[in-house]
């Protein structure tokens, strides 16, 4: 792993911009957790919870507010690359794509966290959301060419396609790993850290990137001191719509990232495609409730609440070292390697059998699920 010339540069920014956000959302938390509080925006304790008492949701916006206002304000000051310089390949637009895009993703999952709106309406608000960042020009126009030289190429209504899936399926990964206090979050927080190391590499060179990813990556670490457990604040759907989101964007910024993205994100989303598989071959909606993800295999096993959150942390953060470690080509197999493993893992009997939708002890995170509730 080489870094470019500039990496040296970006450090003081980088440091600066994670420690603002992290302080900021740090900060902001508690005051997002009083105005919840206020409009009664809670989890209760129910069959389908892992919490036994009333907790907040909404954290996520503190999560939104903090990157928004840390990265917007960066921007601001490096206009015309006074302290970093600006990739050719990234125009304003796709700027608004990630801070306006981000806004409204909290947004809309903060109606839902006030609302309890229906899976349906939030899926279309999902779609919709990652066809306003298609529209500002974040799409995905190639990947690594894993059977051969060079990468492979995307253009026009495929390269859309593929983003709005990407960016959709990204929310919904991060919703679906969201089921243990700091467990999404942690793994975003991780996410961050390494697609910001990445963007430094000569592989990518885009240290304004790296920037913003810090930047996320410090809101993420602040809100985490509240949401780990025991948690005082759970993100909610505005907090998995926004990481997701954002997360999404930034894998596409400038150079394509994402067999990084794939690999460092392996587990909520491989997680996520084979607990769909493993629905739909039993006869039931891929949507419906049970206790098969990992993070239940573990808990399953006997770990406590902490010591499973601490073991999928150490997982992403083994894959991180790998994608850091890989090239592009290697880095999608690898991916492929642990998308074989988890399979093999999910697929296995539970000590316990498979649970019934009407017999679940928990199926959660931090909210309804737009696609499980």
């Amino acid at each position: 792993m080489t870094f470019v010339s500039s990496a040296g540069g970006a450090v003081g920014p980088i440091l600066l911009v994670f420690a603002a956000a992290a302080l900021l959302a740090l900060a902001l938390t508690p005051v997002v957790r009083r105005v919840v509080l206020r409009y009664e925006m809670l989890d209760h304790p129910e069959a389908r919870r892992v919490n036994i008492v009333p907790v907040p949701r909404g954290g996520g916006l503190a999560i939104c507010a903090a990157f928004i206002l840390v990265a917007t304000t960066f921007l601001l000051i490096n206009q015309q690359g006074r302290y970093i310089s600006v990739p050719f390949s990234l125009d304003t637009s796709e700027m608004v794509a990630l801070l306006l895009g981000g806004a409204i993703a909290a947004g809309l999952g903060a109606i839902d966290d006030l609302l309890d709106l229906r899976a349906r309406a939030q899926l279309v608000g999902q779609v919709a959301l990652a066809v306003f960042a298609v529209f500002l020009g974040i799409t995905i126009d190639f990947i690594a060419n894993p059977i051969g030289p060079g990468v492979v190429r995307f253009e026009g209504v495929v390269a859309g396609v593929l983003t709005v899936f990407w960016i959709v399926g990204m929310i919904n990964s991060i919703n679906w790993i969201d089921g243990l206090d700091g467990l999404s979050t942690g793994v975003a927080l991780i996410a961050a850290v390494t697609l910001g190391i990445i963007s430094l590499t000569i592989q990518v060179g885009e240290p304004l990137i790296a920037i913003l990813c810090f930047a996320f990556a410090g809101a993420l670490l602040g809100f985490l001191r509240w949401n780990f457990n025991p948690a005082s604040i759970f993100s909610g759907t505005s907090g998995v719509q926004f990481v997701g989101y954002t997360l999404a964007v930034l894998a596409v910024l400038g150079s394509a990232k994402v067999a990084v993205a794939l690999l460092v994100l392996g587990v909520p989303i491989i997680d996520t495609f084979w607990i769909i598989v493993r629905r739909i071959s039993q006869g039931r909606s891929p949507f419906s409730p049970d206790r098969t993800h990992i993070h239940h295999r573990l808990l399953d096993l006997g770990l406590s609440h902490r010591q499973t959150v601490l073991v999928i942390y150490g997982i992403c953060l083994a894959l991180a070292t790998l994608s850091l470690l890989l090239s592009g080509v290697t880095q999608l197999y690898a991916f492929l390697g642990v998308f074989v493993a988890f399979g093999l893992i999910l697929f296995l009997p539970t000590r316990g059998g498979f649970s019934r939708p009407d017999e679940l002890e928990a199926e959660t995170y931090d909210g309804d699920s737009p696609q499980e509730g």
